[in-house]
């Protein structure tokens, strides 16, 4: 297995947003339309606002996780790890770098917008210590959206 290197990365690199087509595609297969429609400005995850983070096999990206700010907090998005690479813990580890991040920039919480169509996905966060909040963002009181904070 190569060695992964989790790294910051700018949202409009190339190999960014080939693999943003695989989020969205997957979240499209779980749940239909587009897969996500929730507004995405291009500086969201650019320092101070937030952070874009990948995993780097050397070869290829292999996931990905970003946060913004939202009012005091960090708001998690675009959380993924390519089929071929699950089920090795690197969600966590991705999970973890996030949570450092927007920490060392001062945040206290990360909260995130999640669906009950991704189980393995809430079974992380539970795992790693986020509690339902109320809904917020751009599904909030939409069937099947489930909210979640951790106090960093």
């Amino acid at each position: 297995m190569p060695e992964l290197k989790i790294r910051l990365a700018d949202y409009q690199e190339p190999a960014v947003r080939a693999l943003l087509v695989d989020v969205i595609a997957e979240l499209s297969e779980r749940y239909g339309g587009s897969g996500d429609d929730t507004p995405i400005a291009a500086d969201d995850f650019t320092p101070p606002n937030g952070a874009f983070l990948v995993a780097d096999d050397g070869e290829r990206l292999v996931a990905c996780a970003a946060w913004r700010r939202h009012g005091d907090d960090a708001e998690l998005k675009r959380m993924f790890t390519a089929k071929e690479s699950r089920g090795r813990g690197l969600g966590r580890n991705m999970l973890t770098a996030i949570e450092e991040s927007a920490r060392a920039a001062g945040c206290h919480r990360l909260i995130l917008e999640t669906g009950d169509r991704q189980p393995e996905a809430i079974a992380l966060y539970e795992k790693a210590g986020y509690r339902r909040i109320e809904d917020f963002g751009h599904y909030k009181g939409q069937e099947g959206v489930l909210s979640y904070a951790k106090t960093l």
